[in-house]
């Protein structure tokens, strides 16, 4: 069995760091001594209106995640917390603090025709003591990236995965190279990225650029940059189908190996995490799992025949 990695956390400090993404600071028991990787995931649980945190099932003495899940799911859905992805920014081993950067969706009329969802409705009016819960993060989910099977390493996403990037490209080594095409809303988006590697960040505004040749800006972004020489993992995160583009292009277009490129669809355009999964989402989860068991077996010692 494995410990339920569930506990209530409290804002400890907001702080708007452009329009449209504000970073939060989060105390909450089992801080103390919390395990980071770059790229960590963990699940934020958001309360009902009318709660003053979220409501969730009692964790069992024998730590079972999955009776937990099922007790989760056995809450009344006007009263079940909506659960969403997140990414920990940083974490403080002093003050026992994990950042939490959330974009707000609809905040410009350049996303004014998204529909505003319950994290970033959370998020635009929080304040410190307000309190969250967290599912997660799980150790057996780190993956480092694969740094010795390629001369560089690309990074493509929009801004709900600048947090990933952003701790990425920190933990890079001094002497390896990277390549970050990022997507924002417009130059006022643009975060500052740094990184012992040699790194070159190309910002790529949607409202600068059209969907020119069926592909959305940063697809076009990318199919028009000059790759440096070498060979290339390629690490993408960010709206699914756009995702799904820039995997494609890179693996038809550019002749790079799957197992060359992590990918993970962290939304989905007019749908959210609450949605049944589309056809797509299903293939691309099979996908994964496929390419997972390939690279494990690659790894896998081989028994003499």
């Amino acid at each position: 069995m494995t410990d339920v990695p569930v506990a209530l956390i409290t804002v400890t400090g907001v702080r708007r760091i452009t329009p449209q993404m504000t970073r939060m600071t989060f105390a909450g028991e089992g801080l103390e001594d919390f395990p980071t990787w770059p790229d960590q995931q963990l699940k934020l649980c958001f309360p009902r209106p009318g709660q003053s945190a979220p409501r969730l099932p009692a964790v069992e003495a024998d730590g079972d995640v999955m009776r937990w899940y099922q007790a989760f799911l056995a809450i009344p859905e006007e009263e079940r917390p909506w659960m969403r992805s997140y990414t920990v920014r940083s974490y403080d081993p002093e003050r026992h603090r994990i950042t939490i950067d959330f974009v707000l969706h609809g905040a410009s009329s350049s996303a004014a025709d998204e529909e505003t969802g319950p994290a970033t409705r959370w998020a635009s009016t929080a304040t410190v003591g307000d309190t969250l819960a967290r599912y997660g993060p799980a150790a057996i989910y780190a993956k480092p990236l694969p740094l010795d099977s390629a001369d560089w390493l690309l990074l493509a996403g929009d801004e709900t995965a600048l947090p990933a990037i952003g701790s990425l490209v920190e933990s890079l080594p001094r002497g390896s190279r990277a390549v970050a095409c990022i997507e924002v809303a417009n130059a006022a988006e643009e975060q500052p990225l740094t990184s012992p590697a040699d790194l070159t960040v190309h910002w790529v505004h949607r409202d600068d650029t059209t969907a020119a040749r069926g592909g959305g800006a940063l697809l076009n972004a990318v199919r028009e940059a000059s790759f440096p020489s070498g060979s290339v993992f390629a690490w993408l995160a960010g709206e699914a189908g756009a995702v799904r583009e820039l995997r494609r292009h890179l693996v038809e277009e550019r002749g790079i190996g799957k197992r060359q490129i992590d990918f993970s669809g962290y939304w989905r355009r007019r749908l959210t995490q609450d949605d049944a999964p589309t056809e797509e989402d299903l293939a691309e989860a099979q996908e994964r799992v496929a390419a997972a068991e390939e690279e494990a077996r690659a790894r896998s010692p081989q028994r003499p025949g």
